[in-house]
């Protein structure tokens, strides 16, 4: 196969929704249907195993969330499949929002009685700013929820975009029956508490009163149904769809396995090919031979037992090759791996060569940091990967003196993979965390305890905003550093950052030092 038809093959899609919406066991029924039942867990373990394949950190399986980013692939129909699970808890968001710039598509999963939750919303901003393509997928219809139509217009209104349904419910709760399936035109038909990949009826017409006989008289309701989404919603679009004009909307029950592979038919279909990706010097074709990727994670112990550090590195020009030297741009180093590996979930594989659209793990000893780019010996800079100002602040605190080491060298670690953002203070040198959500501080204590045998107290720090600071004016900012030297922090790469500790104080600031530029994210 040459190089632009691996290039076509290719689909990498995020999967983002509310903790609540099934995300995670949405993504084992992706990776079974990929032909990965024994990594995905067998279907019938689900009802024991709580927890996603992809959620390996032993706090997701206690807490039963994602906060981690995870990365898996797997072969459909002739098709290279990459999926990023991020997580679904808003307290990281950040880490989601990263992850979206390494994907093509997204798929939503929104839960049929919730229906769109403010986290969603947030996302979906980000879809909509990037123009990333969105398939929604409505799942848990066996259970009792909103109403199809309602839910299409709430998707509509909340998510601010059209929609388009490609499947249809058939009832829901107690009395869902199935689907039938408008862009394949055939019907599914669901039996609880089996986890069987159901067969499907091709019915191209409708009006056959053969549907009688599979749905009763739920047949005259499909079809009176069906005739108003043919008149709301047109034909799909493929073109406005990869615009992300258009969300395609597909209905099922994940857990019970049902609807996934229409949505995953119609995915490998429709949803891009690896797309352009742009630099701050220019537009990267995936075509282009030279070989070009970014880093948009790090995770550092996936494996406990190894002590590991792994950058995830997105390919979107060229083939990544092993043992071949590549430049990291930043440092101006050239760097060769010996053993980049692929991943499902935990698992992982050493792989020989990489096309545009993969994820790639790279075995890292501190030399990458998130938004770091790789090229063959172009010196370009990917776009959109910033962080953002943190809402919520604590000074961390060694607990044990014995451990001071491991204290700094699992913080150090930690901050680079983005769980939180760490400055130290210019006044009196203490060391404060950032981060967007109050459980991302749960989760630093339990990954330093459990990961670098590390133990740390946290002292309440009252502060209203983190923002980075700079200037044309060197004058004005030395006055204003001086000024405000209680407030004045340094960020993990020395960049400047004010530590405002209310609103009004942030608003006096910027009106009295209209020299100073005030950032609340760190690309700029």
């Amino acid at each position: 196969m040459g190089f632009k038809d691996e290039i076509k093959r290719r689909r990498t899609f995020g999967i983002i929704s509310h903790p609540d919406a099934g995300k995670t066991t949405l993504t084992e029924k992706l990776l079974l249907f990929g032909g990965a039942i024994h990594v995905a867990g067998a279907v019938k373990s689900n009802k024991i195993k709580k927890t996603a394949t992809s959620d390996f950190m032993e706090i997701e399986r206690q807490r039963g969330i994602s906060v981690a980013t995870s990365v898996m692939g797997f072969e459909y129909k002739g098709h290279k499949i990459n999926i990023l699970d991020t997580p679904g808890h808003q307290d990281f968001a950040e880490d989601t929002f990263r992850t979206l710039t390494a994907c093509d598509s997204v798929i939503i999963v929104i839960d049929v009685a919730k229906g769109v939750e403010a986290q969603t919303r947030k996302l979906m901003q980000v879809c909509r700013m990037r123009k990333t393509p969105v398939i929604v997928f409505i799942n848990k219809m066996d259970r009792s929820g909103k109403d199809a139509f309602d839910l299409l217009d709430e998707i509509e209104t909340e998510l601010q975009i059209s929609v388009n349904p490609l499947s249809w419910p058939i009832n829901m709760g107690p009395d869902f029956k199935g689907v039938y399936n408008i862009y394949q035109k055939n019907l599914s038909l669901f039996t609880p508490a089996t986890q069987t990949i159901q067969e499907t009826i091709e019915f191209d017409d409708l009006s056959n009163p053969k549907l009688e006989e599979y749905i009763g008289d739920d047949a005259e309701i499909l079809r009176e149904e069906l005739d108003l989404v043919s008149g709301v919603y047109p034909e799909l679009d493929i073109q406005e769809y990869l615009d992300a004009k258009i969300a395609p909307v597909f209905f099922g029950s994940a857990l019970n396995n049902f609807g996934v592979r229409e949505l995953l038919d119609a995915f490998i279909q429709i949803a891009p090919s690896p797309r352009p990706c742009q630099t701050v010097e220019r537009v990267i074709e995936p075509t282009e031979e030279k070989f070009s990727g970014f880093v948009f994670k790090i995770h550092a112990n996936m494996d406990p037992n190894h002590r590991d550090r792994i950058a995830f590195v997105k390919i979107v020009s060229g083939v990544f090759r092993r043992n071949t030297a590549y430049l990291h741009v930043r440092n101006g180093k050239r760097i060769k791996f010996s053993s980049p590996t692929a991943f499902m979930a935990e698992k992982k594989s050493i792989i020989e060569e990489a096309y545009p659209g993969d994820i790639v793990g790279l075995h890292d000893t501190g030399n990458f940091k998130i938004g770091d780019t790789l090229t063959e010996g172009e010196k370009i800079h990917f776009k959109g990967i910033p962080s953002f100002s943190p809402e919520l602040f604590k000074y961390i605190e060694n607990a044990d003196p014995m451990k001071s080491k491991q204290l700094a060298k699992g913080v150090d670690q930690l901050m680079d993979e983005g769980v939180a953002q760490l400055f130290t203070s210019e006044f009196n040198g203490r060391k404060v965390i950032g981060t967007v959500g109050a459980l991302q501080f749960e989760v630093i204590e339990y990954r330093l305890l459990h990961e670098y045998t590390a133990s740390c107290r946290w002292e309440h720090i009252n502060l209203h905003k983190a923002c980075w600071i700079k200037s044309n004016d060197d004058e004005q900012l030395k006055e204003f550093k001086k000024a405000k030297y209680q407030y004045i922090a340094k960020d993990k790469h020395g960049r400047d950052v004010f530590l405002a500790d209310s609103g009004y104080m942030l608003q006096m600031a910027q009106s009295n030092y209209p020299k100073l530029e005030f950032h609340f994210t760190s690309e700029f």
